[in-house]
């Protein structure tokens, strides 16, 4: 008995009644069965084999890290569909297709340390020692970097030191600095980042129309489509002495039939 997980519904195949396909081209060194079986050992049995009749189509690496836990039973998925000439394409596809994808190194970098952080064996993710430590200085010298360029431009600006007394590379990260990561790591479908968009949305911003006097110029027509909403909107911004922000009455433009903006009447702009 074992208490790896199989996933539920794929039927179990002897490992004794199965074969390597002969014209497998696919080898697989000591270190990397060892780390397959340390997956299947952490995470279950994920991904089942692929087999056609008696014949291992796909995963005659997971079959031999099976053997080395003692299994004596695997997860199977029959491809009796494929003809004998698709069946050798696949068994070269299966392994080259994924070959072919990359990796996104800040979006790694950042789960490396988000798995530290948790206690997790990085070496479950697959990746040599060498590699994460490779791929998290990287990241930290882009982070260095900007932080150098930030502290350059107030060198130029005669900020050498802040208004404490402390020099601009004592001020911390970036991250700590702004309260977010570098843009180029900001990810914008975070929880934290969706929450904040909807308070901004309950609170009326739009930010295509920019701040109080639409700064954009568009037309009344493209920020009211509806024709009666939009000559309410038009005959309130006229009365109003000022915008909701406080704005004075000048930073409003006047539309005209044309869909054209005019300073209204009185402003500064129109008396110039």
């Amino acid at each position: 008995m074992h208490d790896i997980p199989f996933p539920p519904g794929v039927p179990l195949v002897p490992i004794a009644a199965l074969r390597p396909h002969p014209r497998n081209a696919r080898t697989h060194s000591e270190a990397q069965l060892a780390k397959l079986a340390a997956s299947i050992r952490s995470y279950g049995w994920t991904n089942p084999v692929l087999v056609v009749g008696d014949t291992i189509v796909a995963g005659h690496g997971r079959i031999e890290a099976a053997r080395r836990l003692g299994l004596d039973a695997v997860p199977a998925i029959r491809l009796d569909h494929l003809s004998p000439a698709q069946r050798r394409a696949y068994l070269l596809a299966d392994n080259r297709l994924a070959e072919d994808a990359g990796w996104d190194r800040t979006i790694l970098a950042e789960e490396f340390e988000a798995l530290g952080a948790l206690g997790l064996d990085l070496a479950l993710t697959g990746f040599e020692a060498g590699e994460i430590d490779a791929i998290l200085s990287q990241a930290a010298g882009m982070v260095a970097e900007m932080d150098g360029a930030y502290a350059g431009d107030d060198r130029r600006d005669g900020a050498a030191e802040d208004a404490a007394g402390a020099p601009p590379s004592a001020r911390g990260t970036l991250a700590a600095r702004f309260g977010v990561p570098p843009f180029s790591v900001l990810n914008a479908r975070e929880g934290w980042w969706q929450e904040r968009k909807r308070a901004w949305i309950a609170l009326g911003i739009r930010s295509e129309l920019g701040r109080g006097g639409n700064l954009l110029r568009f037309s009344d027509t493209l920020i009211e489509p509806d024709p009666e909403k939009r000559a309410a909107m038009q005959a309130a911004r006229a009365a109003a002495p000022g915008d909701a922000s406080g704005s004075p009455r000048s930073a409003w433009k006047v539309a005209r039939g044309d869909g054209t903006y005019a300073d209204p009447p009185g402003s500064v702009m129109a008396n110039a």
